[in-house]
């Protein structure tokens, strides 16, 4: 399949997020900072754009404004065997994607990843086509019309509720955990065959085939379970420690040390 470079991938999903965060401004819902953070941080980080398996390999990347490095940010996290999980259900954490002036939060994470090869319907929402790179397996995906997206996208909860729910959620209030399941942070559109293979894996158990990608997958996963003070297993810390070994300058993602 056809593939975009790297660097022209950069340079269109920077453009379409910039758009984005204009385009929240003024934002109304249960915790408006997260939306903004993350999308802040995702237009001034570079690295935080995705890697690909075409010939790419994951390099340490530059330390974008001092955010402190995912490695030092996995230490910091408790580590504890998995709480029971019993009373887990999606309800815990919500019953739908909330509204973002007036469109789903699906779609605008949609939106974010395809960039401005995205094409959006009469009411500006709804992605209607377009293309990406996909992150969890580094191929190209082609989309010409709405019902593609149902059938072959995804929006990912990086860390699993589930997950979430075994290592710490359960004991948070309602309004904690509606902001992990619906945190830009925590969110990634991809393929849904994959995603459904990692089902509610952690990184001991999963991750994304696309090598190139692991460093940001897990450095996503520390910096959400950091932000919501969520724990690790032991064989989850040494999974996300083997390969942060691989890129040691990867950055963390929207957190600061507390």
């Amino acid at each position: 399949m056809k593939k975009l470079s790297l660097k022209s991938y950069r340079s269109r999903r920077l453009l379409a997020v910039v758009a984005l965060i204009a385009g929240l401004a003024g934002i109304i819902i249960s915790n408006p900072s997260s939306y903004e953070q993350i999308f802040e941080q995702e237009t001034n980080a570079e690295s935080t754009n995705v890697q690909w398996a075409n010939g790419a390999t994951p390099t340490s990347n530059p330390n974008p404004d001092n955010a402190p490095l995912a490695s030092i940010i996995l230490e910091r996290l408790e580590i504890k065997g998995r709480a029971p999980k019993t009373g887990y259900s999606r309800d815990e954490f919500y019953k739908g994607w909330p509204d973002v002036e007036g469109c789903s939060l699906r779609q605008r994470i949609i939106k974010r990843e395809l960039g401005d090869s995205a094409t959006l319907d009469n009411n500006n929402c709804n992605v209607i086509s377009g293309e990406f790179d996909e992150p969890y397996t580094g191929s190209h995906m082609l989309f010409y019309e709405k019902s593609d997206f149902t059938a072959g996208l995804q929006i990912d909860h990086i860390v699993a509720l589930s997950d979430a729910w075994q290592k710490g959620a359960q004991y948070m209030d309602k309004e904690t955990r509606y902001s992990i399941a619906t945190d830009p942070l925590n969110l990634l559109a991809v393929e849904s065959k994959t995603n459904q293979s990692k089902s509610d894996g952690d990184a001991a158990t999963w991750l994304p085939p696309n090598k190139a990608f692991r460093c940001q997958y897990v450095a996503r996963q520390v910096s959400v379970k950091y932000k919501y003070s969520l724990w690790v297993t032991e064989a989850e810390h040494d999974a996300i420690a083997r390969v942060l070994e691989t890129c040691p300058g990867e950055p963390s993602v929207g957190v600061e040390l507390k």
